[in-house]
């Protein structure tokens, strides 16, 4: 039963299903979980980012937010690799990368806002990944 559930993963539309989770899992754990660690860090930059832009007095309630939806994004993802790995379950990985679809916009929307083209632009290709794992994750594939 395990060796069937293994080579089961290694199908191609399981395999990519896990990978979009784990790369997700991986991308915003990291990035929220600094967020976490290095909170004063981020502040300071994060302020002195958005100082001339319309956030600039809420920027410590869009960290806490921004920081939330990240760290949700990756627990859900990791917690999805797990399930796709034992179970045809996408609910988890799904969720986890509608979160993280979520939480670039949010940032891309802030970086527009602070009008850095650059930082916006940056966000687009793991925004257009996001929205593959979403894809991937749907039952609508089988």
């Amino acid at each position: 039963m395990l060796l069937h559930t293994i080579l089961e993963s290694f199908q191609p539309l399981n395999s990519a299903r896990i990978l979009f989770a784990a790369f997700l899992a991986i991308l915003f754990l990291q990035s929220g979980l600094d967020k976490v660690v290095d909170w004063k860090g981020n502040l300071s930059w994060l302020k002195s980012h958005f100082a001339n832009s319309p956030l600039s007095g809420i920027v410590p309630l869009l960290l806490g937010i921004v920081t939330i939806t990240e760290v949700a994004a990756g627990v859900f993802s990791l917690i999805g690799v797990g399930f796709l790995l034992f179970t045809d379950n996408t609910a988890w990985a799904a969720h986890g990368a509608q979160l993280s679809a979520l939480s670039l916009v949010m940032l891309f929307f802030g970086q527009r806002l602070a009008k850095d083209y650059e930082g916006a632009a940056s966000l687009v290709p793991y925004f257009i990944l996001a929205v593959l794992g979403i894809i991937a994750q749907s039952s609508l594939l089988g």
